[in-house]
């Protein structure tokens, strides 16, 4: 039986208290993220991290019993993915910030010795700062292991159908639970923020976004959930630069002023971590409540749900009608 090896692909988060610091790190001296070069990307990197970790441990990890629990979740994702592809395959997960990184599961995954390998980032919606960055990195260091097996590479998956079934089951019930209590309610369908200059640059994420709101919709509105009132936003916005939107923060308070419920769904992240569970359960719970909004309830992510699992499973495959790319890992 051959060997099928699938990699999750994710940011990780910091596991320690100590560990906050060099992630942050390791997260702004990414050239993907931070586009100088290198003389002056790592000390503002080191400068940023400095700055940034004894808030970030006090304010966001410290809510969270210290650590980030990302890891824990893509595990689940990775034993659930496995008992639904079967004999055969293993799946492995690499963190591109925090470990498990791409050099050790790289070597993990070449002790293993598989006769292919498919790449499946846990970013619905391709950029250039998450799964490009992630890839090029697998990409070096599956090279420097030797890993030269056929390997199948998922660049992106906004719309595919599990996913976006597992969207509008966490969604429906929140939505219509909101609707039977409130004369006015708002689905925010949020994602991670970019910096404007990365769009100018041709990065797709936030038509990708779109592609998945769209299709989210159309899902709840063949539920019966029809004409509901929704808008995309933005969330996690750091640094001076001028950031795509609208910003959540800005759509909570106009749900305030109009005195409209929310329900606000995460369609970026697959994981509960710090943006949905600080920012999203905390502190826009809070400005709600400073806006007056009525109610304020927020979706869970689809994390392990049998339908992105099975959607998972099938970009693994290599099934029709996903977009997938196709490298040899040693080319």
């Amino acid at each position: 039986m051959a060997r099928r090896a699938v990699v999750l692909m994710n940011l990780g988060g910091p596991d320690s208290p100590h560990a906050v610091r060099p992630f942050l790190y390791n997260l702004f001296s990414d050239r993907a993220i931070i586009g100088l070069p290198a003389p002056l990307r790592l000390p503002l990197a080191w400068l940023i991290a400095a700055r940034r970790a004894s808030f970030a441990r006090k304010s966001i990890y410290g809510r969270l019993g210290g650590a980030s629990p990302l890891l824990a979740n893509t595990e689940a994702q990775a034993r659930a993915l496995e008992a639904a592809l079967g004999d055969g395959w293993r799946c492995f997960v690499a963190m591109r910030y925090w470990h498990p990184q791409s050099h050790e599961t790289a070597r993990q995954i070449a002790e293993w010795g598989p006769d292919e390998i498919a790449c499946l980032p846990l970013y619905p919606q391709f950029s250039t700062t998450t799964t490009a960055s992630s890839l090029a990195v697998w990409k070096d260091e599956a090279a420097r292991q030797g890993l030269t097996v056929p390997t199948r590479v998922v660049r992106c998956y906004p719309a595919a159908p599990g996913f976006i079934v597992a969207l509008a089951n966490r969604i429906e019930p929140r939505l219509r639970a909101a609707l039977a209590d409130h004369s006015r309610v708002r689905l925010l369908l949020s994602a991670h923020g970019l910096p404007e200059k990365i769009v100018r640059a041709g990065d797709p994420y936030p038509q990708q976004v779109g592609e998945t709101a769209a299709a989210l919709v159309a899902k709840l509105a063949a539920r019966g959930l029809v004409s509901i009132d929704w808008r995309v936003c933005y969330q996690s916005r750091i640094g001076p630069l001028a950031w795509i939107g609208p910003a959540i923060a800005d759509e909570v308070r106009r749900a305030g002023g109009e005195r409209t419920a929310l329900v606000v769904a995460p369609i970026s992240f697959v994981s509960e971590h710090s943006e949905t569970l600080v920012e999203l359960d905390h502190d826009y719970r809070r400005l709600a409540a400073e806006c007056g909004v009525p109610a304020y309830d927020r979706a869970p992510t689809v994390g392990t749900e049998p339908n992105f699992i099975a959607a998972l499973a099938a970009l693994a495959r290599g099934e029709p009608a996903i977009r997938t790319s196709e490298f040899e890992a040693a080319s």
